[in-house]
């Protein structure tokens, strides 16, 4: 699992109870697997379709440090299934899974697009890709 964003807990981020508020990490969990799945599909018209139960095993308090762990898991025809963990960053305790994300990619029309992917691409590979086919020319 790569853990792509950290975010640190302020208090506009709490809960009466005065822990992280779940709603506030969901929204983060959603953006930082939209822009995963966006760059994977490379398709800016990429959605969330469908998430899992989500299991909240530990709460994360005021100054607490988080991560947010994105994997993929299958690559559908125009899909991409994600996995996510959240964690603190200094003790390393979990503290949310969510077993399946899904995304799709749309066309201009709004529809599912195939997006011919099959496994993890990264960007330094798309790079080099493009540089050597230019230079071909």
């Amino acid at each position: 699992m790569n853990y792509h964003t950290r975010k640190w807990i302020k208090p506009e981020d709490l809960n009466p109870n005065h822990s992280l508020f779940g709603g506030r990490l969901l929204e983060w969990i959603d953006e930082e697997a939209a822009l995963y799945a966006i760059i994977q599909l490379e398709n800016t018209r990429t959605v969330t379709k469908y998430i899992s139960e989500i299991n909240f095993v530990s709460s994360a308090k005021q100054g607490d440090i988080i991560e947010i762990g994105i994997e993929a898991v299958e690559f559908g025809r125009s899909s991409l299934t994600l996995r996510c963990e959240v964690r603190n960053k200094m003790t390393h305790q979990k503290i949310i899974t969510i077993d399946k994300l899904v995304f799709v990619a749309l066309g201009e029309d709004g529809l599912p697009k195939p997006h011919g992917k099959t496994k993890i691409e990264y960007v330094e590979d798309r790079l080099y890709v493009k540089n050597t086919s230019s230079e071909n020319i």
